[in-house]
């Protein structure tokens, strides 16, 4: 089928409403638009770019970790959490308790994304991942009574009440076949898809179906990750859309909605390649930005501790790992004395690599602020 032809689905009468059953997306789809193609072709270029960066890097995984706290904070933040990139990166403790409950929901995003790219190693991108990540992503938080790792049996919607609601999912009854063909299309070989355009229809339509009674955006967002990993465009999980789609929130609605609406799949695509055009540039920035503060680090400030430019150079690839670190932290991790952590504490705030960001004199914090700000600022 050509995209452009795409028919959405239809509005079926229930008990006082009309859900949308959306047509299924398992088979064969036509690119003709040369505007797509353009973009699609500008999005392969651009993730091959950031996929040979990924590989490239030492210690890869300890950016991938900050990639990750970065993506679980702006996610939930599209869900109403207001945990911040700082206050992601501590203990709980550290916490105060007002805040604690959108904190736990950043925790449990970035349990549930380091849980399902490990769980590929044995699974496909199944149904069976997708509801394993859900029960991870609402264990012990706000939406814990909702069913957690099910597909839900009874009606969602998005709006305020069902009678007002700004759009209405398909009915509970219809999940399993929707889903199953979702998993279907997300698998098969048969059908010759391009990768991006493929992912692109998937999640309009897994957040179409809203599977779950809860988290549905937040798994739907991190399912297109999981399939550039899953399908070895990206070798390590270093592209999230989050942060573009937050900050062109209501555009992505929008284009979601004129799907349904006016069976604008064109519209969708285009916007979702975007997505990825400007994510990639964004976070091939951020692997340059790491090379550059890297390189001037180890070459221009580290030499200036003489002889303890060695434990400076450990000192400094902890920080990489954990960019906010106390005294305590430090000797764990170096398995040196306190006294030893203090004096390197003192010499890297000194060299301005790092800066005391609590002001106390007892239990004091220290942030590597540039490190930081390159997540940030920049992705």
């Amino acid at each position: 089928m050509d995209i452009k032809d795409y028919k959405a689905g239809k509005y079926i009468k229930q008990i006082g409403y009309y859900s949308f059953l959306p047509e299924k997306i398992s088979k064969e789809w036509i690119v003709s638009s040369p505007k797509i193609n353009a973009l699609l072709a500008e999005a392969n270029r651009l993730i091959g770019e950031l996929n040979a960066f990924s590989q490239l890097i030492p210690d890869i995984d300890f950016f991938i970790k900050m990639h990750i706290s970065k993506e679980a904070t702006t996610s939930s933040r599209i869900e109403g959490t207001k945990t911040n990139m700082e206050e992601a990166l501590l203990k709980k403790e550290d916490i105060s308790p007002e805040k604690r409950d959108d904190w736990s929901e950043v925790q449990n995003y970035i349990k549930a994304i380091n849980y399902s790219i490990e769980q590929l190693e044995k699974l496909p991108l199944s149904n069976r991942l997708l509801r394993n990540t859900h029960k991870v992503l609402l264990q012990g938080v706000r939406g814990k009574y909702k069913s957690p790792g099910e597909f839900r049996k009874s009606q969602n919607w998005i709006g305020p009440t069902l009678k007002d609601a700004v759009f209405v999912p398909p009915h509970y009854s219809d999940i399993p076949e929707l889903m199953s063909d979702l998993e279907k299309f997300l698998n098969t070989m048969e059908f010759n898809v391009p990768h991006l355009i493929k992912i692109a229809i998937a999640h309009y339509q897994f957040e179409t179906i809203h599977p779950f009674l809860d988290g549905n955006g937040r798994l739907g967002r991190l399912m297109i990750t999981l399939y550039l990993v899953n399908n070895d465009i990206l070798k390590k999980p270093a592209l999230y859309l989050s942060d573009f789609l937050e900050k062109n929130r209501f555009l992505y609605y929008d284009n979601l909605m004129q799907v349904r609406l006016k069976n604008d799949l064109e519209q969708w695509i285009k916007f979702f390649l975007v997505g990825i055009i400007d994510t990639s540039k964004s976070s091939i920035q951020v692997f340059k930005d790491i090379i550059r503060l890297k390189s001037e680090i180890e070459s221009k400030k580290i030499p200036k501790m003489g002889s303890k430019s060695e434990k400076g150079m450990r000192m400094l690839r902890i920080l990489f790992e954990n960019p906010i670190i106390s005294s305590n932290k430090l000797v764990e991790k170096m398995q040196v004395a306190h006294s030893t952590a203090n004096r390197l504490l003192s010499d890297f705030e000194n060299l301005e690599i790092i800066k005391e960001y609590t002001g106390f004199k007892r239990n004091r914090k220290y942030i590597f602020k540039e490190y930081f700000e390159i997540f940030n600022d920049n992705y």
